[in-house]
């Protein structure tokens, strides 16, 4: 399916220097489409609205935001997300998965518990 969104749609909510954010839409867009894609109770909208905040939080991913600056001595901080958080790594990330009322996103990437018999010769 043709993607959601637009670069400028994405650069509208996030502040970025990235002038080409094509592969994070292109990413967003397959997300949405394999969990989401052919999910009924999601609107067209919410979808939408899904990969926008997926394709910035792939942005946020990718452009660490700058958290502050100091002239004296130059030095600069930046929000280094932890990727092991998955979708909690950003506030986009985040409101994506509110928005995502199957619960799919939010289900997504956790790890999958097994169980193991030990077979114990007493």
């Amino acid at each position: 399916m043709a993607v959601r969104v637009t670069t400028a749609e994405v650069k509208e909510i996030i502040d970025t220097d990235m002038t080409d954010v094509d592969p994070q839409i292109t990413l967003a867009n397959v997300i949405v489409n394999s969990i989401l894609g052919d999910e009924t109770d999601l609107s067209a909208d919410q979808l939408e609205k899904i990969e926008l905040l997926l394709a910035a939080h792939f942005v946020y991913l990718y452009d660490p935001q700058r958290k502050s600056e100091k002239l004296g001595d130059a030095q600069d901080q930046f929000n280094l997300p932890v990727l092991e958080k998955g979708l909690d790594a950003s506030p986009f990330g985040q409101q994506a998965k509110l928005l995502d009322t199957t619960g799919k996103l939010a289900r997504t990437g956790l790890k999958r518990a097994s169980l193991k018999a030990i077979d114990l010769e007493l």
